[in-house]
């Protein structure tokens, strides 16, 4: 199927995602950063636990669900869950992204192709993670990271298994943890998880920390938005945002 392309005779865009089925937060996180005239749109894909047998299933349905999003008429398609877009290394972002773009006929992205191409445009090459999930899901993450050229210089997990119980983490455990985790040496932290509450903390951390902050919903937003045509700053949820999307 072609890819359509954008609606030049109107300023509204429409933002399609695809998340986790026990997503209980994304929803809410991305309605307190849509800018005017962006609207989102949702469908749900299943996982109830972020480890590697369920982040590999998640994608069996990925076409089905796409298409669904093609019925509003989205400019664009986002998979918004870092683990399931990175969990096979260099280049499975590009696969996900080609299986949503042919069933659909839309642009489409990932959260971790999001992630390397925010760090890219924020000229940033050491990092740190933190985040709710396993050890495991994290090396994996990190991984895919530093396949695509950058480094990983530390990395702190919670060991999470239950992703209903990451949706019910206050956001401050996402603060504390990005300050826990930042080194000298890093560029940049990176709070990693779509489920995990981050957005409301961004702006302060950056303060504390004095350097980028970025987060799955962030860049998973971020790279939408780029995808569907809207280039104006959005504020009060990070550099990223603020200067990048001009």
């Amino acid at each position: 199927m072609p890819v359509r392309q954008d609606r030049p005779e109107s300023n509204q865009r429409r933002i399609g995602l695809l998340l986790p089925s026990s997503n209980t937060t994304q929803e809410p996180e991305f309605a307190r950063i849509l800018p005017d005239g962006v609207t989102l749109h949702i469908a749900r894909l299943p996982l109830r636990t972020v480890e590697a047998s369920s982040t590999e299933r998640i994608v069996e349905d990925i076409e089905t669900e796409s298409r669904k999003l093609a019925d509003a008429d989205v400019d664009a398609i986002v998979l918004a869950a870092t683990a399931p877009s990175c969990r096979n290394g260099i280049g499975y972002d590009k696969e996900l992204i080609q299986r949503i773009e042919s069933a659909s006929g839309r642009k489409a992205t990932t959260a971790s192709t999001g992630l390397i191409q925010a760090l890219r445009v924020l000229d940033v090459n050491r990092l740190v993670i933190a985040a709710p999930w396993s050890d495991e899901t994290n090396a994996t993450a990190a991984a895919f990271i530093e396949a695509n050229g950058f480094r990983v210089l530390a990395q702190q997990a919670m060991g999470h298994v239950d992703n209903l119980e990451i949706g019910r983490l206050d956001e401050q455990t996402a603060f504390d943890m990005g300050v826990a985790v930042d080194q000298p040496d890093a560029e940049a932290v990176l709070l990693a998880c779509g489920n995990w509450l981050t957005l409301g903390i961004v702006d302060r951390l950056e303060s504390a920390i004095g350097k980028p902050v970025l987060t799955t919903n962030q860049v998973s937003l971020w790279a939408a938005l780029t995808l569907a045509g809207y280039h104006a700053p959005v504020f009060g949820w990070g550099r990223l945002l603020r200067e990048y999307t001009a």
